[in-house]
């Protein structure tokens, strides 16, 4: 039995964490959900910077769009939930069969409103919209200045992907407004089920660490902090407090392994897929790990509820001098000041390209002078 027909039999999705105009104009997407089981994606400003930026198949888009007064973030807007659209319609069947729970596809917010709670609720809301599509989430990051967008949001019935998340109290912080998202429509009479996942970054951790921890701790920490915050999400839905929210109706906010693709060149390319095998998950996986798991992944296990050795491995952080709790707050600021890098990016590719094609249909549609 293959790994990945394992992972589906542990209760785990696998997500892809890449989408290009590319995967779905060649049907490489269709395949990876036929044979590999793929049951949603992600995307992110990084991810759409590349595929806008690395290849001619949007330019057509833009300049249609362009002429028709799209410019800057409408019309990336435009362009992303086009591709997203037709992922979400691919992954419709799984959304179906799952009664919700699986078969999405997310669209992350303008970076730039991370800061700004009412701009970020209204864009969630106007996006979701614009989507046009169930099963669609916004990313809103889980940062100090994103959790009260977050419960906004759920109050208001928008589906959210939480991200940048990085440690349990990261995550705790993300599921506390989702509950109270969720309360507050109950007591308001409102529908209480409104989907959400909380994404856990993973890998990013044994980089920041790679040049100080000691050989026999190396790509560890990573694992060791999912386990901890596998720990607390088992913990909160055996809680009293999500019974009642479940008996009312409410579905569980799934906890999603993000960044689980191997940075280390001398570690195997399934490590963290394969630490990472949890029922009730999410694992979200760059094309090149997933080729890597169908085609060498060895499932050993499934991750204890009670974390299993993750405290006894973080004390060995600790020894080593690595602060956690201060890492995972530069961690979530870094990745927040890196989206914004690919984002501002982003928009300088998307006005370059635009200025570029727009004076090519010019020429084209300008009249031709003739030698007499």
């Amino acid at each position: 039995m293959n790994a990945i027909r394992q992972l589906r039999d542990v209760g785990q999705s696998l997500w892809l964490d890449n989408i290009t105009r590319e995967l779905l104009d060649n049907g490489k997407l269709r395949r990876y959900i036929d044979e590999l089981s793929i049951t949603g994606l992600t995307s992110n400003p990084t991810i759409f910077e590349h595929a806008i930026g690395s290849t001619g198949a949007y330019d057509e888009a833009i300049r249609s769009k362009t002429a028709g007064g799209n410019s800057g973030a409408a019309l990336f807007v435009e362009l992303a939930l086009e591709d997203l659209r037709r992922a979400a319609d691919l992954f419709r069947p799984a959304f179906d069969a799952s009664d919700g729970d699986d078969g999405w596809v997310s669209m992350e917010l303008s970076p730039l409103l991370a800061g700004d709670t009412a701009g970020s609720i209204a864009a969630a809301a106007r996006i979701q919209r614009q989507a046009d599509r169930p099963n669609l989430y916004i990313k809103i990051p889980g940062t100090p200045a994103g959790i009260d967008a977050i419960e906004e949001s759920i109050y208001a019935g928008v589906p959210i992907n939480v991200t940048l998340l990085f440690s349990r109290e990261q995550y705790l912080a993300a599921a506390g407004a989702y509950l109270r998202g969720i309360e507050r429509r109950i007591a308001a009479g409102r529908e209480p089920r409104v989907a959400s996942v909380a994404s856990l970054f993973v890998s990013r951790w044994d980089r920041a660490v790679s040049d100080t921890a000691p050989m026999e701790l190396r790509n560890r920490l990573g694992i060791a902090i999912a386990g901890r915050t596998y720990r607390a999400y088992r913990e909160l839905l055996a809680s009293a407090r999500w019974r009642k929210l479940a008996a009312a109706g409410a579905r569980p906010q799934r906890l999603l392994w993000a960044s689980t693709g191997t940075k280390d060149p001398d570690a195997p390319q399934t490590l963290y897929v394969e630490a990472l095998a949890a029922p009730g998950t999410i694992d979200t996986i760059p094309e090149k790990t997933l080729h890597a798991l169908a085609e060498q992944g060895a499932l050993r296990g499934v991750m204890a509820e009670d974390g299993g050795d993750a405290e006894a491995v973080l004390a060995r952080y600790a020894q080593a001098g690595v602060d956690v709790d201060a890492l995972a707050l530069r961690l979530q600021r870094e990745g927040a000041q890196a989206f914004v890098k690919s984002w501002q990016s982003l928009m300088q590719q998307i006005d370059a390209k635009s200025g570029t094609l727009a004076r090519t249909a010019s020429a084209e549609r300008a009249p031709k002078r003739t030698s007499r």
